[in-house]
């Protein structure tokens, strides 16, 4: 036999061994990581060449199906909202001792600052008696439904690592999100709208697009962000003169080329670039009936505040319930504008009078349809904010909180949360969490959890070693479980 020309020894890889070899030994690996039988504990690195299209078994029985999650970006207040601290009043205009704050440094205020007491009045709330400020009213009516998790503290202080941190596990851009790594364990419930869908209803958020990616994973599990207003994705609807069936004979010739480079390559990349563009075609069909409104009654509108034809949080949070009706396992909806180191009065205020009304409608929506035990919805920043004062002119700061990392609230519902439950404490000053301490890693573990997942058993093996939402820390909060 001829030696092989030396330009083709050069282009033959072990890629090509495993395709032409007798034995098909490509094809037999192909097909196990097409199969989806390791799932949901896979460990088969950068080479998983599959969609997150139909349900897959879970570690154990799952109380929920799909999360909601509201994230307030900014970092709202605990003091002003859930967390009534009588004490700080008092001490308002003094510093706060020395010994509470510790070795504690800030972004833009020192630590002696005098203290800043709670600035709106408190109610008692429901037959659990919850504290809810009263620029909530509307969540004050549901306050039976939800679980108030006082006393979350975090590793993070600045805005953008502290929003990483909350959705992916760690304060760097690169890691898959919470949503990328519930889709890569249990998949999808829908084959025609994406399986984890992100909403922005703000003017952006710090920790940007790496908050949903879906990191190191196979980029079919990012999230797909869907506009508010107008078609849900650029380009969604054909233009002007299309005949379908040359688009569908178009669609089916890429996809079978598609299938052909797959088979060869075995790169998740082109196993993403099929799942998309049979996603878009889908999505043609039922993205437009999705933003549909017609079939919503007057009454859901006005209980939610939502105007179909205007861009809002009101619009986004019935578009969510939409989305978990219709089988989307992930619903996040980016809410920002809670950064508050001035005028903290106004921009609470303000903001609570866009979101307060929406975010009890989801709850009591869910609750009416026999969803709300198979949702979890979640409502949260990323930190707390100061007990103490910020005031800088030359900054143009008055009046305002600096950021929190020591202690802060989130909420809970649904989906396998006991309801009418506080859990967790602050000291006098709301400044360190003294009971029942919850770390962002606990949250995931038991969002994880709730989902039928073992947050220690997810994992992915990238770089040389198996990773995990929770990274190594973790533990399930049993205690707010139903």
């Amino acid at each position: 036999m001829p030696p092989m020309p030396l330009e083709l020894a050069l282009n033959v890889t072990r890629r090509h061994f495993f395709r032409d070899c007798a034995v098909g030994v490509g094809k037999i690996a192909l097909a196990s990581l097409l199969s989806g039988a390791i799932r949901p504990e896979r460990a088969f690195g950068g080479a998983a060449a599959d969609a997150p299209e139909g349900a897959r078994p879970t570690h154990f029985p799952a109380k929920a199906k799909s999360v909601i999650h509201i994230f307030m970006a900014g970092a709202p207040s605990h003091l002003d909202l859930y967390d009534y601290k009588p004490a700080l009043a008092k001490l308002e205009g003094k510093p706060i001792p020395p010994e509470v704050i510790g070795g504690q440094r800030y972004a833009f205020i020192r630590p002696e600052s005098a203290a800043f007491g709670p600035r709106f009045k408190f109610n008692k709330c429901g037959e659990s008696g919850a504290e809810i400020a009263e620029i909530m009213p509307h969540l004050a009516k549901i306050v039976d439904d939800i679980c108030i998790v006082k006393s979350l503290h975090t590793e993070q202080f600045n805005h953008a690592p502290a929003q990483i941190f909350f959705t992916t596990g760690f304060s760097q851009p690169g890691r898959p999100s919470m949503g990328s790594w519930v889709t890569y364990g249990i998949g999808a419930e829908t084959n025609d709208l994406p399986a984890f869908v992100v909403m922005s209803t703000g003017s952006g958020i710090s920790g940007g697009a790496a908050t949903w990616s879906s990191g190191f994973l196979p980029s079919v599990y990012t999230g797909v962000r869907l506009r508010n207003q107008g078609d849900a994705i650029l380009d969604v609807s054909n233009p002007a003169g299309v005949d379908p069936q040359l688009q569908k004979d178009s669609f089916n010739l890429v996809g079978a080329l598609n299938r052909q480079r797959l088979e060869v390559e075995g790169d998740p990349e082109i196993a993403t670039r099929i799942s998309s563009y049979e996603m878009a075609a889908r999505l043609q069909v039922s993205a437009p009936e999705l933003m549909n409104f017609g079939s919503e009654s007057k009454a859901t509108l006005e209980m939610y505040g939502a105007d179909p034809e205007k861009p809002s949080f009101a619009r986004a949070c019935l578009l969510a319930r939409r989305m978990v009706e219709r089988g989307v396992r992930f619903v996040n909806i980016f809410n920002e504008g809670w950064d508050a180191h001035n005028d903290l009065v106004g921009n609470h205020t303000n903001n609570c009078k866009l979101t307060d009304q929406a975010s009890a409608a989801l709850v009591t929506d869910l609750k009416q349809r026999g969803l709300l035990n198979e949702t979890l919805v979640i409502w949260g920043g990323e930190f707390g904010r100061t007990p103490m004062i910020q005031s800088n002119p030359a900054l143009g700061h008055t009046l305002g909180r600096d950021h929190h990392p020591q202690a802060y609230s989130i909420w809970l519902a649904g989906g396998g949360i006991k309801p009418g439950l506080t859990y967790g404490a602050t000291d006098e000053l709301g400044f360190n969490v003294v009971e029942n301490k919850v770390d962002v890693h606990d949250v995931q573990a038991t969002i994880l959890h709730l989902l039928g997942l073992d947050h220690e058993r997810l994992t992915y093996r990238y770089a040389g070693r198996d990773f995990r939402l929770t990274d190594v820390h973790g533990r399930v909060v049993r205690d707010i479980l139903a």
